[in-house]
Formats: C-alpha cells, sequence, structure tokens
C-alpha cells in the first residue's frame, strides 16, 4: 500500500517552516492520542503522524526525502540507501522534543511508545462509577443507600510490592527502560523503551506474590453505605473520596461516583425545584369560585379559588416544591387550572347553562381582544 505524502499527513506545505511543521504535529498528535480519541483507526493515524514528523523535523531527513520521497527509506530503491523505516525512529523523543517538559503530562504518550519510566511514579488508582436508580419519592425526601461491589485493592500479603526479597532487575539494572540500538542510513538511531523484565520499575524479586500472582491487587468485594440527599435529580453525582480502586507504586486510591437516575413522577412535573400539577374545576367552580383541596408532597393543603378563575390560570404554593441539595432552600408548586367542559347533561343541567349563555361578556377583556381581531 503506498504511503501518504508526509506534508499531506501534517496538513503543511512543502515550504512550511520547522515551527510550523511543530505547530500541526502537536494539534494532531493530540487530537488523534489513543487515550484520547477512541475512534477506530485513530492508533493508526497517531503513528502515521508520528512517523511524518520524525522525517520532516529533521533537516537531513526531509532534505532526503524533498529529493527522493519514500524511496529515501526503501531499501528497495536504486538510491543506494539502506533499508531504512522510518517507523523504527523512537517517537517518544520526537514527542517530547515537540512537546517539550509538558510531554510528560499527557501519561499515555509515553506509555503508548513505550519510553518513558512512567511505571516507576506512584499514580492514582482507576475512579468507579455507578448508577442508582431512585423513584421520585426517594429522590425527593433522601434515602441510605448501600451498594456492593468487587475493586482492586493492594495486596495485604506483599504489600502491593507483587513479591519478596527485592533485588535490582538485572535486564536494566535499575533505570526501568532498557535501549537497542538499529543502523540505518542516517547512522546508529537507539530506540528507547520500557523494560520487559520489570515492567519499568527497576526493581524485580526473588519470590512472586502466590496471592496476587506478581501484579501487587487483588480483587476484593466490598459494601458501600452512602446518604442519597433530598431534592436530587438524573445526573447528580455524589463522590466518595479515596475509596475507589488501589492506586500504583503507592499512588493514592481512586474516588467512587453515585451518578442518580431518578424516575418520573405520575402525578407531578418537575422543572429543576419546582413542581406544577395540574387541577380540575367544573365550570361552576370555576366561575363563583370555590376552596380546594390540592395535594403537595408534603400533604394536602386548601386553596381559595377565586371567582372568575379562567382556564390554564396558574396559582404558586410557595415553598412547596422540591428541597435544593445540601440547602435548606426549597422550590415552589404551581397549580394550573384546568376547566372541565362536562360531556353530558340533563335536562336542568342544560337549562342553567343556557340561561348562563345569555351573561353579557362585552365588558371581558378576553372578549374584547377577540371582537377586535374579528373586524
Amino acid at each position: 500500500m503506498n504511503k501518504k505524502d508526509y506534508y499531506e499527513v501534517l496538513g503543511v506545505s512543502k515550504n512550511a517552516s520547522d515551527e510550523e511543521i511543530k505547530r500541526a504535529f502537536r494539534k494532531l498528535a493530540k487530537q488523534y492520542h489513543p487515550d484520547i480519541n477512541k475512534e477506530p483507526g485513530a492508533e493508526e493515524k497517531f503513528k502515521e503522524i508520528g512517523e511524518a514528523y520524525a522525517v520532516l523535523s529533521d533537516p537531513q531527513k526531509r532534505s532526503q526525502y524533498d529529493q527522493f520521497g519514500h524511496a529515501a527509506f526503501d531499501g528497495n530503491a536504486g538510491a543506494g540507501f539502506g533499508g531504512f523505516d522510518a517507523s523504527d525512529i523512537d517517537l517518544s523523543e520526537i514527542l517530547r522534543a515537540a512537546f517539550g517538559e509538558s510531554f510528560g503530562g499527557f501519561g499515555g504518550f509515553s506509555d503508548f511508545f513505550g519510553g518513558s519510566t512512567s511505571s516507576k511514579r506512584a499514580r492514582k488508582g482507576r475512579d468507579t462509577l455507578l448508577r442508582v436508580d431512585l423513584t421520585f419519592e426517594e429522590a425527593a425526601f433522601g434515602i441510605d443507600k448501600e451498594f456492593d461491589l468487587t475493586l482492586n485493592e493492594t495486596c495485604d500479603e506483599c504489600k502491593g510490592a507483587g513479591g519478596f526479597d527485592e533485588v535490582v532487575c538485572p535486564t536494566c539494572n535499575g533505570r526501568g527502560t532498557v535501549i537497542t540500538e538499529q543502523r540505518s542510513i542516517f547512522g546508529v538511531i537507539q530506540s528507547q523503551s520500557t523494560c520487559p523484565k520489570c515492567q519499568g520499575k527497576g526493581k524485580s524479586y526473588k519470590r512472586s506474590c502466590p496471592k496476587c500472582m506478581g501484579s501487587g491487587q487483588t480483587k476484593k468485594k466490598k459494601t458501600i453505605s452512602i446518604h442519597i440527599p433530598e431534592g436530587v435529580d438524573t445526573g447528580y453525582q455524589l463522590r466518595i473520596s479515596g475509596k475507589g480502586e488501589a492506586g500504583i507504586n503507592g499512588g493514592p486510591n481512586g474516588d467512587i461516583y453515585i451518578e442518580c437516575v431518578v424516575k418520573p413522577s405520575n402525578f407531578y412535573e418537575r422543572d429543576g425545584e419546582d413542581l406544577y400539577i395540574e387541577i380540575p374545576l367544573t365550570i361552576s367552580e370555576a366561575a363563583l369560585g370555590c376552596k380546594k383541596e390540592i395535594p403537595t408532597i408534603y400533604g394536602n393543603v386548601v386553596m381559595d379559588i377565586k371567582a372568575g378563575t379562567q382556564n390554564d390560570a396558574k396559582y404558586k404554593l410557595k415553598g412547596k416544591g422540591l428541597k435544593v441539595p445540601n440547602s435548606i432552600r426549597k422550590g415552589d408548586m404551581y397549580a394550573i387550572i384546568k376547566v372541565i367542559t362536562p360531556s353530558k347533561l340533563s335536562r336542568e343541567q342544560k337549562k342553567l347553562l343556557e340561561a348562563l349563555a345569555q351573561t353579557d361578556l362585552e365588558n371581558d377583556s378576553i372578549f374584547k381582544e377577540f371582537k377586535k381581531n374579528l373586524n
């Protein structure tokens, strides 16, 4: 398969300056790094970008590439070059040169190319996310919950070391990395990678721990208890600090995050801390006014309905909504009036409504606006 032009890979012109090439590489390396971009093909794209930069960032290699293209690195080409493979270049050094000391902050960059001693560093354990399903009532008033989960914990047999009788790793002499050399047309290329014997720790053990099989961690079942506060909604998260997966190389434990998923109420409509409820009224109740018993989440209350109340009128019941989590403040509740028209009437009821139909509405504001739009 033919390789893409290196300038095209980085999205720069053939006259691009060294700084333009470096900027293009930085941008693309961040975009396609496999620890950041999980899309299919991102890993291959990332390697392709690194290979292009390895050539174009070196004046001698760039000159050879400009003259002969990919044939400069093809052992079968007739230009007298040796069989050089650009992918043999230590891309961890290339990344470090492009990103400076901040390169270490990208974590997975060095792990991906195997050129760093990051395995020696203490690292925080992985965080754990749990989702808990709550009824509307549980979310409204809070509840205590227990969760059973299995997490990696520091092995209590070897205290996380992975073995006994510690010795300096004979393969890397304690450095955590090994250096290999390869010959190319550009001379001897040194490549640094994580030590395969000690996995970058710089030390090994005469006896491997039988309990954790050398990993330093074991799986353990545990029960977590937590109080869900009043008023939570879907997406609300609680954090349990330091109770997640065990850290690496003595690093702190990760955290546990509890994410709430609240089932909607069959009776109330929720908008943040506010609640809405529809109140059915007969025509006579709306016209004459009445006292209406209204259900709230804190118990029933009696509300005065004014005479002449229209359909969709809104009454506010202050402080009858949901509590704001971890606060003393409460939302409000709104009663929305729904005037119900009867579908079946007795003869006597019809006469009453016919008499009501003679009511003069000329002075009603809604009637006036309606008449105005007719003209």
